[in-house]
């Protein structure tokens, strides 16, 4: 859209237009909120990234991590969970 603003522009000036010194001033003043548009939109980006984080990895090798997460939790649940007292072993106790 500036660009063309600007052609246009361009071309008020070389016909010796009045209306090329306001478009002139419109141009520039669109051409600073694009710019800080594209700016906002690349920081934003930039900053959730950084806090959140991005997984690059195929969704196979995360499926894989979720799975080996899981089976940790499990082994220390079940490692954590008390005995009752007077347990017998499964093992010892058909001997």
């Amino acid at each position: 859209m500036t660009l063309i603003e600007a052609v246009i522009t361009t071309l008020l000036t070389f016909g010796g237009s009045w209306f090329s010194a306001p478009a002139m001033i419109f141009t520039v003043v669109s051409t600073i909120v694009a710019t800080w548009a594209v700016l906002d939109v690349w920081v934003t980006r930039q900053v959730w990234n950084q806090r959140n984080g991005v997984v690059s990895s195929p969704s196979s090798a995360a499926r894989a991590l979720r799975r080996e997460r899981r089976r940790a939790q499990r082994r220390e649940r079940t490692a954590a969970k008390p005995k009752p007292r007077g347990h017998i072993p499964r093992s010892l106790s058909r001997a």
